[in-house]
């Protein structure tokens, strides 16, 4: 009976990966992840965990066993970010994920050591994440999450399927550089396009509908939101008052076209996730985020909302449909 107990043992280890067993033969690591989350249970940021803790099991760190996954979601509120990075610097884990810029750039304020892997970042180097992209140089790299040359696609798509437009609100986090550079690409092309841009602020409820409702007053006005926290934390807000107010919307990532918005265009956050998985494996195993290049996106998604858009009374141009990686009916 021993004889058979010590055989079947062998074949059991013999049939685990190989990475699986050196791991946990070893200590257990601990992972944070700071998500700067404005709603509870956001699928935009919740489905991006998912992801990566796949990412993290198909390398074999299972939590729980060898690996210690401990996720923080704040409101994308400085003073609120501040106090959760001061938590788990204390705690002093072996690597730190955030969700993108927001609660990457106090979490670099408050440590040069800890090993930092961005999922989403606008314009790391611009920022002072990394020294270039190539070379990071630092104790923080990770992925962006789009060149700022992709705003200027939103306005085109916006002329594209609402040609009437004259003028468009820009919803813009301006306390962060992403946001800045957000704005100053759209207004770029905006006279190309013949198109007038104003920024709303997402200070609080009120800057956005109070901006909404200006550029609602006009039967030429559409509406964009750029990417960042503060945004995303009023797409139900924003969604909702485009619906009211008829206005023709674009916006980056694809939970706003699902959540009812007219059209998304923007990277798959959920591969870049599960990449992220793969840089954490890495320097777990003793790589440094300094020799770890920042990597682009491979893929982006534009997405149609057909029902949004025959109740705004639009009709899409076939070429867009065609092009569309996801039309909703």
């Amino acid at each position: 009976m021993r004889r058979r107990e010590f055989i079947a043992g062998i074949v059991t280890a013999a049939a685990l990966p190989s990475t699986a067993l050196g791991q946990r033969s070893g200590p257990v690591r601990r992972v944070d992840v700071l998500l700067a989350e404005a709603i509870q249970d956001d699928p935009y940021y919740e489905n991006r965990l998912t992801a990566f803790r796949d990412g993290l099991r198909d390398l074999g760190w299972i939590d729980g066993q060898n690996l210690r996954l401990k996720v923080r979601r704040t409101a994308p509120q400085a003073a609120d970010i501040r106090q959760q990075v001061d938590e788990m610097l204390v705690g002093k884990p072996d690597v730190i994920v955030t969700s993108g810029g927001t609660t990457t750039a106090p979490l670099l304020q408050g440590t040069k050591i800890i090993p930092v892997v961005f999922m989403a970042a606008v314009d790391p180097v611009g920022a002072g994440f990394v020294e270039s992209l190539a070379h990071p140089g630092g104790n923080a790299t990770g992925f962006m999450q789009f060149d700022y040359s992709l705003s200027a696609k939103w306005l085109e798509l916006l002329k594209q399927v609402a040609p009437a437009v004259k003028r468009a609100g820009v919803i813009r986090d301006a306390s962060i550089t992403s946001g800045i550079g957000q704005f100053a690409v759209i207004q770029s092309v905006a006279g190309p396009l013949g198109i007038e841009v104003f920024p709303i602020g997402t200070g609080n409820s009120r800057d956005i509908e109070n901006g909404i409702g200006k550029i609602a007053g006009s039967q030429d006005g559409g509406l964009i939101a750029t990417i960042g926290a503060a945004a995303n934390g009023y797409r139900k807000t924003v969604v909702g008052l485009a619906a009211q107010r008829r206005l023709p919307g674009v916006y980056g990532p694809r939970i706003w076209a699902d959540s009812g918005g007219l059209m998304s265009y923007g990277p798959d956050l959920l591969s870049t996730a599960r990449l992220a998985a793969g840089y954490v494996d890495r320097i777990l195993k003793g790589e440094k985020p300094a020799d770890l290049p920042v990597q682009a996106p491979t893929k982006y998604e534009l997405v149609i909302n057909l029902k949004t858009a025959n109740a705004l009374g639009l009709t899409v141009p076939p070429s867009l449909l065609a092009r569309a990686d996801a039309v909703l009916e």
